[in-house]
C-alpha cells in the first residue's frame, strides 16, 4: 500500500502540516523535528505525489524546451542540463526541435500545447520581434540563445561580443595576426554570428591589427561540413590565415579536418579556437581550444526564471510576489585552452 503524509506523521509523532513543511523545505521546523520527520520518510519509503501537487495548483508539472536542432551536440547537452534543473523544481521537460524554421517556431509559441505545458523555454532563430509580440498564448515564456529581442520576456544569453573578444585576444597573445573568422552568415545585428563577428573586429581594432575581410568565411549552416567548406574556400583563394576563430566547435572541427588534408599543422601553422565546449572537441587528435558557455548556469537561470514567472501568473490567487519586469540574465563563459592553440600535451586551462 502507498505511504502518505498521515503515515509519516504518525511514525514521527508530529502533525501532517509539519510533515508537509519538511517535504516542501519550508522554514519554522526545528532541526530536531526535521531530522525525525526525515527519518520517518526514509524508514517508510515515502515519495511525494508531485503530480497531485501540481494539479492542486491547476498546473500540469510540465515545461517545454524548444531548440533548433537536438542533433546538434550543443543543444543536446543544454537540454540535459535543463532537464536536471527542472527536476530540482519537480518539473518534467517536454522536448521539441524547430529545425530553425519560422513556421515551426511560430507553432511552438502560439499555444499548440497550451493545455499540456505550464511554461516554455525557447531558443528562436527565425522569429521576428513582431511574431513574439503578437503571441496569443499566455503561458509564461523565457527566451534563451544569443539572438536579442526587445520584448517583455526574460532572456538568458551570454555576452557574445565579450566572448568573441576573449577568443581573439588569446590568439593575439600567441602572436597570431592573420586571424580568420569562420561562420559569417548574414548581416542582421541581432544574430549571434553577427555579434561574434563584431567581437572579432573590435578586438583586432583595439590591438591595432587590421581586420582583413578576405579572412571572413561564410557558411550555409553550422555543422562540420560547413566549416570544412568555408576553410577550403579560404585556402583555395590563397587567403592563408595563421589562426582561425570559428563560430562554433563543429565549424572548427570541420576546418581542422581540411587543414589536415592540406598538410597544415594545428597549431604550428594555424591555431584554432571554437565556441561551445562540446565533448567532441576534447577527444580529437588535436584537442580544441574553445569558448565554454556555462551551460549549467544557462539551464538553471532559464528554468528558475520560468518557475518565477509561473508563480507570478498564480499571484492573484496565492498572493506570491512576482519578479518584476523582463530581465536579461547573462551567465558566464570561460576560454578553455587546449592543444589547438597551445600545442601537444596542453591540458585544459
Amino acid at each position: 500500500m502507498s505511504v502518505g503524509l498521515k503515515d509519516v506523521a504518525a511514525r514521527a509523532g508530529v502533525s501532517i502540516k509539519t510533515v508537509s513543511n519538511v517535504v516542501n523545505n519550508r522554514l519554522h521546523v526545528t532541526p530536531a523535528t526535521r531530522e525525525r520527520v526525515q527519518q520517518a520518510i526514509d524508514d517508510l519509503g515515502y515519495r511525494p505525489n508531485v503530480t497531485a501537487r501540481h494539479l492542486r495548483k491547476g498546473r500540469t508539472g510540465i515545461l517545454a524546451l524548444a531548440v533548433p536542432e537536438l542533433g546538434n551536440p550543443y543543444f543536446a547537452e543544454l537540454a540535459g542540463a535543463v532537464i536536471d534543473a527542472a527536476a530540482e523544481h519537480d518539473y518534467t521537460v517536454l522536448l521539441d526541435h524547430t529545425q530553425g524554421r519560422r513556421e515551426r517556431e511560430l507553432l511552438v509559441t502560439r499555444g499548440f500545447r497550451a493545455r499540456v505545458i505550464d511554461g516554455l523555454i525557447l531558443n528562436p532563430l527565425e522569429l521576428e520581434p513582431e511574431d513574439l509580440a503578437q503571441r496569443p498564448e499566455d503561458a509564461p515564456l523565457v527566451l534563451i540563445g544569443e539572438r536579442r529581442y526587445d520584448l517583455p520576456y526574460d532572456h538568458v544569453a551570454i555576452d557574445n561580443i565579450a566572448a568573441a573578444r576573449a577568443a581573439v585576444r588569446h590568439l593575439l597573445d600567441l602572436g597570431r595576426r592573420r586571424i580568420a573568422f569562420l561562420g559569417a552568415r548574414d548581416d542582421r545585428p541581432s544574430r549571434p554570428a553577427y555579434l561574434r563577428l563584431l567581437g572579432w573586429r573590435a578586438e583586432l581594432a583595439e590591438s591595432g591589427v587590421p581586420a582583413d575581410d578576405a579572412l571572413i568565411g561564410t557558411v550555409e549552416g553550422w555543422d562540420r561540413a560547413d566549416g570544412a567548406a568555408a576553410m577550403a574556400a579560404l585556402l583555395d583563394a590563397g587567403r592563408m590565415p595563421d589562426a582561425v576563430f570559428a563560430y562554433n566547435d563543429l565549424i572548427a572541427i570541420g576546418a581542422m579536418r581540411v587543414m589536415a588534408e592540406r598538410g597544415l599543422r594545428v597549431p604550428e601553422d594555424v591555431a584554432v579556437v571554437g565556441f561551445d565546449d562540446l565533448t567532441e572537441g576534447r577527444y580529437g587528435a588535436v584537442t580544441l581550444t574553445t569558448v565554454a558557455p556555462d551551460k549549467q548556469a544557462i539551464a538553471g537561470l532559464a528554468v528558475g526564471s520560468l518557475v518565477d514567472r509561473i508563480a507570478q501568473a498564480d499571484a492573484p490567487a496565492s498572493g506570491t510576489a512576482g519578479p518584476g519586469g523582463p530581465r536579461l540574465l547573462q551567465p558566464g563563459f570561460a576560454l578553455v585552452e587546449r592543444e589547438s592553440t597551445r600545442g601537444a600535451g596542453a591540458a585544459d586551462s
